[in-house]
């Protein structure tokens, strides 16, 4: 009774913080809750009882493989318990989705007992979460002449698990909620500082927005209890930043449905909008969800009597109202004629939210079980020999004749799986494609491993060439939440078959790099999809899109990834670039340029960024196709040179190779494998039998983006702009300011090197800065704390060989320790510089964090509100974004710099150059 009686204590526990008991995932503790109830005199039996059927963790967890087994025995009359009939057991059954589950009701439908094999039948012919193991045992059965095994897999094959599900309301009444004004952040519903507590969904609830918030929406639910809570981001895109799949589980536990009766806190169906859609990344995890994204355009740009858009003084559009979401505001959304109305007035055409293959991931409650449904229904009617009844939505091709294809609609075409054979698809086609590389970051992880265990899956799929679990998101305190984390997820994913940063025997030493500099080095092919736990998961070569930790499961377990095929804006570069400026700066100023360009339009929102670098290698860059999640963009694709191209794969080889020789790689060799698919591209771009992936010459683009070098004059910086007068302006990454704007007097409380922004040339340019400034000044004195993360091992290794680290380390006042790692996070800085730990640090939020009301000069990425720094009363928290070197002197000075001091300050460094390519990268 000892596990029991630790549970009772967690239970007490949790009592104090409004919470329930945790859901049980151990065997050892439901073994014990289920000899006590055998146990007919146990005075705690009716709180056994409880724990059993409503509070177990389902799909291939310990404790679902005990529950399974114990109800198999209810089922044939081994054990009894009076409250769970035969036919209780087998809908706990039901509710179970897989793994010990699905072998316990083949036992049962394969069995002996004919009444007992019909009842588990109709059970399992509802079913889809079905492996080799399973399929492979129906298929022996059927051959050996077993009729229920043919009656099941007749009914696979007309997909009657889905088919007999009831359909879509065609009216879903909604009452609005206002969660905030302008881009809502995936940290408003998940902050990233709450992290470790994602996998536990009812305590991450309570950090959903605020409590006030909370209290709101549950005023809201018991003023309209036949309504539904609809999530509104107004005047702003809801879901930017990330797709954080903890975001989309907040908003289903206080606005959604509950799954299942006996599976607590994990509900479905949220229903979420803005002014401006939905993030491309964020809606992904809305449809995982079987929930309802809309696009409500309820406020459009004033124009004026000539038609020309009105702006205010600091030329900006002038917004003005539509329509009214105000909170309370009663709505409804009508699924048949694709329209959303006040009463009987219609609003605004919805119909890209009910898309035909939407609305079966609605009707399924997630797009997980129509992944799975199609294939099982495929695998059925291979079996009996007949083709299988239309009964999904066709995928939708879209094929247009004497159109090349961009870049994307090359690697999609490539990698396409069930269309139409020799069809050449362009964007706008459903498309079913195979994951060649999967990353998982460690505080998304642990979600990802329960979708894993949801979804009853064992084993990594072998179409995979290569997948990643990163330390880097809990590098910076090896805390007790860690500690207590950490170790079980690397378990759980070196088990499952990846490449873990952490050994889970302790054999190798612990890497916290950075999970977007990882994989890309292990990218080693540009025709390769990657899908990763992150939305930076946008990688220099291939083109990747960032996941929730779901979607990510799904990549890990089947191989594979379901989406349109998104349109391209293609981005070119004219002019020189100054010998003073970084390409950080070229970075904020496509973007800046871009809107100019576009009158205010994001047009890289929701489409792939395809950036004709051609002369940067992987590493350098990076640094754009890592930005393009500020720009919203869904993806980037980096168009390079052949020889670019293979000094970047050379270069991941290399790395890759670290990585063997530091014990990393499995029994599957997977690491070896990668570097024998770099070595095969790299024959086949120097043979000329296949060089470096380009766009068709007559490829047709959403909109070409001319990014003009010469317009760059001084360094650029990305600004939350925290005191503009419009709430809906302030926090985006479209406020981009050149340097002088700051006229050298701001003042700068802390400054961050580091991040997935930075490469090896960024921590040379410090190291390099502040031997100049030495020299100049005789010391080198820093006027705020300067704090720095190299993004990986490696590069500190590679910067110990060449005499870089050793000059950080001079001026240092603080050194990461990997055999002492802080416990706890700094709640104070000294101004000095500080050496951390490779990993995300400052930007994710979670450990390290600025002072409150502090203003943070930062390489980083993040600048929403409370990320990187908090507001303090009367002083808001401010994350600048900008190039290494105005970082560094940033730090130096306690201020923004004069360009005349930046410029000075450069002189003579190499900073990240950037030439356009001569050649024409088309094919």
């Amino acid at each position: 009774m000892n596990t029991y009686n630790d549970y009772i204590k967690e239970i007490e526990e949790r009592k104090g913080q409004g919470l329930h008991p945790k859901p049980i995932d151990g065997a050892e503790l439901l073994s014990e809750i289920i000899t006590q109830i055998k146990d007919l005199n146990n005075e705690y039996r009716a709180d056994f009882l409880n724990f059993f059927i409503y509070n177990v963790v389902p799909g291939t967890t310990p404790a679902a493989n005990v529950k399974a087994k114990f109800l198999k025995e209810i089922v044939l009359g081994q054990s009894v318990v009076a409250e769970i009939t035969p036919a209780f057991a087998l809908e706990l059954l039901s509710h179970m989705k897989g793994g010990s589950s699905i072998e316990v009701l083949l036992d049962l439908a394969l069995g002996n007992d004919v009444a007992i094999a019909k009842e588990a039948a109709k059970v399992l012919k509802t079913q889809v979460y079905l492996y080799e193991a399973d399929t492979d045992r129906l298929v022996n059965a059927f051959k050996s002449g077993n009729e229920i095994a043919k009656e099941i897999l007749e009914s696979y094959a007309k997909a009657e698990f889905f088919t007999k599900l009831p359909e879509v309301k065609e009216e879903i009444k909604v009452v609005t909620f206002i969660a905030g004004e302008g881009d809502i952040s995936t940290d408003l519903l998940s902050p990233g500082n709450q992290a470790h507590s994602r996998s536990d969904r009812e305590l991450h609830g309570k950090c959903m927005i605020t409590p006030e918030a909370q209290a709101e929406i549950k005023a809201l639910q018991a003023q309209h209890p036949d309504k539904s809570v609809m999530l509104i981001a107004e005047k702003g895109t809801m879901g930017v930043g990330s797709s954080r799949m903890s975001g989309v589980n907040n908003v289903a536990l206080w606005t959604g449905k509950q799954a299942s009766p006996y599976v607590p806190f994990v509900n479905f169906a949220p229903i979420v909008a803005g002014t401006n859609g939905i993030s491309p990344i964020f809606l992904t995890t809305v449809d995982v969800t079987g929930g309802i994204g809309l696009d409500l355009k309820n406020w459009v740009k004033k124009t004026d009597a000539n038609g020309e858009v009105v702006r205010n003084e600091s030329g900006d559009p002038v917004l003005e109202e539509v329509y009214s979401v105000a909170t309370g505001t009663v709505l409804t959304i009508n699924t048949k004629t694709k329209k959303l109305y006040n009463g009987d007035k219609e609003l605004i055409d919805i119909s890209k939210a009910f898309t035909p293959q939407k609305m079966e991931f609605i009707k399924a409650g997630g797009s997980y079980a129509i992944v799975f449904g199609k294939k099982l229904q495929t695998f059925a009617a291979k079996t009996l020999g007949i083709t299988a009844p239309l009964v999904y939505a066709p995928s939708k091709e879209v094929s247009i004749e004497g159109q090349g294809l961009t870049a994307v609609e090359k690697i999609f075409n490539a990698n396409a799986v069930g269309t139409t054979p020799g069809k050449v698809l362009h964007a706008g086609s459903d498309v079913r494609v195979t994951v060649n590389i999967v990353g998982s970051q460690d505080t998304t992880g642990l979600m990802t491993s329960q979708e894993l265990e949801s979804m009853a899956a064992t084993v990594i799929s072998p179409i995979v060439d290569g997948a990643y679990q990163s330390g880097c998101h809990t590098a910076s305190v090896w805390d007790n939440k860690s500690k207590a984390n950490i170790p079980r997820l690397m378990k759980f994913m070196n088990d499952f078959g990846l490449i873990t940063a952490r050994d889970p025997k302790g054999v190798y030493h612990a890497m916290t790099d950075v999970i977007h500099k990882v994989l890309n080095d292990i990218t080693v092919n540009e025709w390769a999809i990657i899908i990763g736990g992150d939305s930076h998961t946008r990688m220099s070569k291939g083109v990747a899109f960032g996941a929730d930790s779901g979607t990510v499961a799904l990549a890990l377990a089947t191989g594979e990834a379901s989406m349109p095929i998104p349109e391209s804006v293609k981005v070119t570069f004219k002019g020189d670039m100054k010998g003073y400026m970084d390409f950080r700066d070229v970075v904020h100023a496509t973007q800046a340029q871009m809107l100019k360009t576009f009158g205010g339009e994001n047009v890289f929102q929701g489409r792939i960024i395809e950036v004709h670098l051609g002369t940067l290698n992987a590493d350098q860059a990076f640094t754009f196709t890592d930005w393009t999640a500020e720009m919203k963009a869904k993806a980037s694709i980096c168009i390079s040179e052949d020889y670019t191209l293979i000094e970047s794969l050379e270069m991941a080889k290399g790395r890759i190779q670290i990585m063997i020789d530091k014990g990393m790689d499995n029994k599957n060799q997977v690491l070896k494998g990668l570097i024998a698919i770099a070595d095969k591209r790299i024959a086949e771009i120097i043979s000329g039998e296949k060089p470096a992936l380009r766009p068709d010459a007559n490829a047709k683009y959403y909109a070409e983006v001319v990014v003009d070098l010469d317009q760059i004059a001084e360094p650029m910086i990305a600004d939350p702009d925290v005191n503009n007068a419009d709430v809906s302006k302030r926090y985006t990454h479209d406020t981009i300011r050149p340097l002088s704007f700051y006229g050298g007097v701001k003042k700068v409380d802390l400054g961050f090197i580091g991040s997935c922004m930075v490469h090896k040339g960024d921590m040379k340019i410090l190291a390099h800065m502040l031997k100049n400034i030495d020299e100049q000044e005789g010391k080198v004195e820093f006027k705020a704390p300067l704090v720095v993360a190299p993004p990986t091992y490696n590069i500190v290794d590679e910067l110990k060989a060449e005499g870089d680290w050793e000059i950080l380390q001079k001026y240092s006042g603080f050194e990461f320790d990997d055999n002492a790692p802080k416990a706890a996070a700094r709640t104070s800085y000294e101004n000095m510089l500080y050496l951390e730990r490779p990993g995300c640090n400052l930007c994710m939020g979670n450990q390290e964090k600025a002072a409150k009301g502090d203003t943070v000069m930062a390489t980083s990425t993040r600048l929403f509100q409370g990320r990187v720094v908090e507001d303090a009363e009367g002083k808001k928290g401010e994350s600048l974004l900008s190039s290494t070197p105005v970082v560094v002197l940033s730090t130096i000075l306690g201020r923004t710099p004069t360009i005349e001091e930046y410029k000075t300050a450069v002189d003579g460094i190499n900073l990240t150059k950037f030439a356009p390519s001569h050649k024409l990268l088309v094919r």
